[in-house]
């Protein structure tokens, strides 16, 4: 019995895990956050940073000094020299060395203090990479959510619109049948409900498509339960057009990441020629060295007759150890004379990345300025085609409902009637896209002046 009390409750939980995550409906905010914890280019990204905070600490590494410690231990059988007396002997010899080593760079040319900035230069142009590259998906996640909330717009539309012709087919027949207009106009309007349907069906299939081209962007599988808040609002600030692209531009300058890599990337190529040049001047290592070592041999001891009797044994170990030792200190000075120009190479090849850093970022600046210039006649442009798109669909409806009292007192057949009617349905879709067209490029606007695409 309680078995079958458990299943119940873990099928009800199942059942209930089950209609939440059918009836999950996502907003714009939960689509660029999923972006942004799922998404791979993101998430490789932020590997980059995690490599740069290494080679970082391998910068500081390089300041500390170097110990390292060797032994070894051997057998030599046969007539050999004994290494502690010098004398040449037939016996098996076993030999115990122990060497420490301590060095450390007192001046390498600042080649390390140079190193240790230049990582830390990396860690925020990568820093700054993932800040792109995060901005990036936020702002394709939103265009996609746009997409697909203009063809949920357009599909209701085009659903009302097969309405109002139903309705008017009903009307047609009404007046056919009381003789007032031909049987003609009645086919005409079987012909346009058809179209309407067709319409609906295109419809549907771009929407299908929008979110397919969303999911994917959000890198979800469970693409039959996604849909999206249909009643999203999206929080524009339609006063940014009152600034001025000059004022947008300066504070880009100071906000956009594409400018700081630039930036920090010239950075780097600058501490890459100090690094180069500072192989042309001496480096100086001071080093300590102790060693000691242990011998031991295997010497038959024999009586007058030539009897084995014993082994001569070897000193103690601790006393040989201590005997035995030995250190070595004192200063390393290397000055380059000649090394197949490779230093000079190096230089000039620091020199050309340093150019070719700055080249990109004076492209990035006019890159970015001529961006903002165009974002911003587009920006107004797709204002005033809103504008006309509205003041269009306004006038497209009174002539349809002149159009249509026309036809009801048999002044007008239904072809015309259906031209009036396809006009209108084309000035309803244009209103849709222009006004998504637009809110899109007043995010970009927002984008540029600092303004995040969600909170």
């Amino acid at each position: 019995m309680k078995k079958v009390i458990w299943l119940f409750l873990f099928s009800l939980l199942v059942f209930h895990y089950t209609l939440n995550a059918q009836s999950k409906k996502w907003s714009l905010e939960d689509c660029v956050n999923y972006a942004l914890s799922h998404n791979i280019s993101i998430q490789q990204s932020d590997l980059d940073v995690k490599l740069a905070t290494i080679d970082k600490r391998q910068a500081i590494g390089s300041f500390l000094p170097t110990i390292n410690v060797n032994s070894s231990h051997s057998w030599n059988i046969g007539l050999n020299q004994d290494i502690t007396t010098g004398l040449l002997q037939n016996k098996t010899t076993q030999f115990t060395s122990a060497t420490g080593a301590i060095g450390v760079d007192i001046y390498k040319g600042l080649q390390n203090q140079n190193t240790l900035r230049k990582n830390n230069l990396a860690i925020v142009a990568a820093q700054y990479q993932l800040t792109k590259m995060k901005e990036d998906i936020s702002l394709n996640v939103a265009n996609a959510y746009l997409q697909v909330l203009f063809n949920v717009e357009n599909l209701k539309v085009q659903k009302v619109q097969l309405e109002i012709d139903t309705k008017q087919n009903l009307r047609t027949q009404e007046l056919v049948n009381a003789g007032t207009i031909a049987r003609g106009d009645l086919l005409d309007s079987k012909a346009t409900i058809a179209a309407d349907n067709q319409k609906i069906v295109n419809a549907e299939n771009v929407l299908l498509i929008s979110k397919l081209s969303l999911v994917q962007l959000l890198q979800i599988d469970d693409f039959m339960n996604f849909d999206i808040v249909e009643d999203s609002i999206f929080k524009v600030d339609y006063s940014i057009l009152s600034e001025t692209p000059q004022s947008i531009l300066a504070v880009a300058k100071e906000k956009r990441t594409d400018l700081k890599i630039a930036e920090t990337n010239l950075a780097i190529a600058e501490k890459n020629i100090a690094i180069a040049k500072g192989a042309f001047q001496p480096t100086l290592k001071g080093f300590y060295n102790y060693n000691t070592r242990i011998s031991y041999a295997d010497i038959a001891l024999r009586d007058a007759t030539g009897k084995v009797i014993g082994l001569e044994g070897a000193p103690p170990f601790f006393q040989q150890f201590k005997n035995n030792k030995g250190q070595t200190f004192g200063l390393q000075l290397s000055i380059p004379i000649l090394n197949g120009i490779s230093v000079r190479n190096n230089v000039e090849r620091s020199l050309v990345n340093f150019s070719k850093s700055k080249i990109a970022l004076e492209q990035q600046n006019q890159t970015l300025e001529r961006t903002i210039y165009t974002a911003f006649t587009d920006t107004k442009g797709a204002l005033k085609s809103h504008e006309s798109a509205v003041e269009t669909l306004e006038a497209r409806q009174e002539s349809f409902r002149y159009s249509k009292e026309k036809f009801d007192v048999g002044l007008m057949n239904s072809f015309e009637l259906s031209q009036s009617q396809t006009l209108l349905s084309n000035a309803q879709s244009e209103v849709l896209r222009t006004k998504y067209d637009y809110i899109f490029k007043i995010k970009i606007l927002e984008f540029y002046f600092g303004i995040p695409i969600v909170n």
